[in-house]
C-alpha cells in the first residue's frame, strides 16, 4: 500500500474505533442499565478505566510514528497494545469482582471487519487470532465455557474477513501490475525519444539504472517498492537533458566553460519536470543529485558527504561506470578493468567509501551485465524505428 494511502486508511480507522468503543461501552454500562433494566450502571471495576488510560496514552505514540513515517507500524502498535490492555483489564475486574463474566466490545467485531482494508495477510492473522486467544484465554481463565460460541462467532467472522482480503488483494494486484505496465511503458518512451537526439548515448539510461540496482540490492536497505521506484528515476536521471540544445550536447570537442555551465542545469531541470510524476516521487534526489560529489564539488548544490541522498550516490556511481565503459562521441569505449580501477581511485573524492566497498562486491555482476548487454541488437532496434 503507498504511503498516503496507508495513512489515511489508519487515521480513518483510529477515528471509528475510538467512536466505536467508546460509544458502545458507553451503551452497554450506564445508558442500558439505566434507563432500560432500571439499575445502577457502571463499568465492572475501577480497572475498566485502565483501558481509556492506555487509549490515550497510545496517541502521541500514533503521532510520533506519524511523524517518522512509519505508518505501518501504528496498527500493529495500536492492536498488541489495546488486546493486552484490555485482556488483563477482564481478567483482573472479574476476578476481583466475583461476577459472571459479560465483558467485550463491539469494536472488535469492527477489528476484524476492517482487515481486509489494509492488504496485509500478517496483519489479519495477529489480529484474528490474537482476538480469538483472548476469548480461549479468558474462558479458560474465568470459567466461562459458554464463550465458546463467541469463539465460534469470531471464527467465522475471520473466515468472511479473510475471503474478502483475499479479494481485495487480487483486486490491487491487478491494478499495481497494469499502473506499472504503464508507468514503464512511458518512461522508456520518453528515454527513448531523448536518446534519438544522440546515439553515442543510446541505452545509457537502462544499463545505468540497471547497474544501480543491482548495487541498491546488494546494500539490503530497500524494499521492492522503493527499488522500482529507484529503477524508474534512474531511467529518468538525464531526462533534463532535453534542455540541452544540440550543437552542445553531442559537441565532439571539449566544452568551453559556458557550454558545461549549460550541461550543469540538467539534473535541476529534470527534477523540476517530473516531480509530480507518480511512482518515482520518493527518488527525485536520484535525478537532481546524481552529479555531486563525496568531497563537495560536484553540482547542481555542491552537496557533500552524506549530505547527498543514499540513491543519487549509487546512481553516481553507476553513472560514471557506464559512461566510461560506453563509447562517446569524444572517445572510445573502456575496458571494464580500467573503469573499476578509476573507481577505486575516485573513493573518497567523488564516490562514497563505503559504497566503493559495496562496488567491489557487485562488480562481478556488472560485468556479466556489461558482456551479456545487446549493445547491437539496441543499436539496430533504434533505427529500425
Amino acid at each position: 500500500m503507498l504511503p498516503h494511502e496507508e495513512q489515511r486508511t489508519v487515521k480513518w480507522f483510529l477515528i471509528f474505533f475510538y467512536i466505536i468503543m467508546i460509544g458502545y461501552d458507553c451503551f452497554y454500562y450506564y445508558f442500558l442499565p439505566v434507563h432500560i433494566k432500571h439499575v445502577k450502571g457502571g463499568f465492572p471495576s475501577n480497572f475498566w478505566y485502565l483501558n481509556y488510560i492506555v487509549l490515550t496514552l497510545l496517541i502521541p505514540v500514533i503521532l510520533y510514528l506519524s511523524k517518522k513515517n512509519k505508518q505501518s507500524w501504528i496498527k500493529y502498535v495500536f492492536f498488541i497494545s489495546y488486546l493486552l490492555t484490555v485482556f488483563t483489564v477482564d481478567i483482573v475486574s472479574y476476578s476481583i469482582s466475583g461476577k459472571e463474566y459479560n465483558s467485550g466490545n463491539m469494536v472488535e467485531v469492527f477489528l476484524v471487519f476492517s482487515l481486509p482494508i489494509f492488504l496485509s495477510k500478517r496483519y489479519f492473522w495477529l489480529v484474528s487470532l490474537g482476538i480469538i486467544a483472548k476469548y480461549i484465554f479468558t474462558a479458560i481463565i474465568l470459567d466461562a465455557s459458554y464463550l465458546a460460541f463467541v469463539i465460534l462467532i469470531f471464527v467465522t467472522l475471520s473466515i468472511l474477513s479473510f475471503f474478502l482480503l483475499v479479494r481485495f488483494q487480487g483486486y490491487v494486484r491487478a491494478i499495481k501490475v497494469s499502473y506499472d505496465n504503464q508507468l514503464e511503458g512511458i518512461v522508456k518512451g520518453v528515454i527513448a525519444t531523448l536518446e534519438l537526439k544522440d546515439p553515442y548515448t543510446r541505452g545509457h539510461s537502462e544499463r545505468v539504472a540497471s547497474y544501480g540496482l543491482l548495487l541498491a540490492q546488494e546494500l539490503g536497505k530497500f524494499s521492492k517498492e522503493e527499488q522500482k521506484s529507484f529503477y524508474y528515476a534512474c531511467l529518468l536521471h538525464d531526462i533534463g537533458k532535453v534542455h540541452i540544445p544540440d550543437h552542445i550536447l553531442m559537441k565532439p570537442e571539449r566544452l568551453t566553460n559556458e557550454e558545461f555551465e549549460i550541461i550543469k542545469l540538467h539534473p535541476g531541470v529534470g527534477a523540476e519536470a517530473v516531480k509530480d510524476v507518480e511512482g518515482i516521487q520518493d527518488s527525485i534526489c536520484v535525478i537532481r543529485s546524481h552529479h555531486e560529489r563525496w568531497d563537495g564539488k560536484g553540482y547542481p548544490d555542491q552537496l557533500m558527504g552524506e549530505e547527498i541522498p543514499l540513491l543519487a550516490r549509487i546512481t553516481s556511481i553507476a553513472d560514471a561506470f557506464d559512461a566510461m565503459t560506453s563509447s562517446r562521441s569524444y572517445r572510445a569505449a573502456m575496458p571494464v578493468e580500467v573503469a573499476f580501477k578509476r573507481i577505486i581511485e575516485g573513493k573518497g573524492s567523488q564516490f562514497d567509501p563505503k559504497l566503493v566497498e559495496e562496488f567491489q562486491k557487485v562488480f562481478p555482476a556488472w560485468v556479466k551485465f556489461h558482456e551479456n548487454y545487446q549493445w547491437t541488437k539496441q543499436w539496430e532496434a533504434s533505427k529500425e524505428v
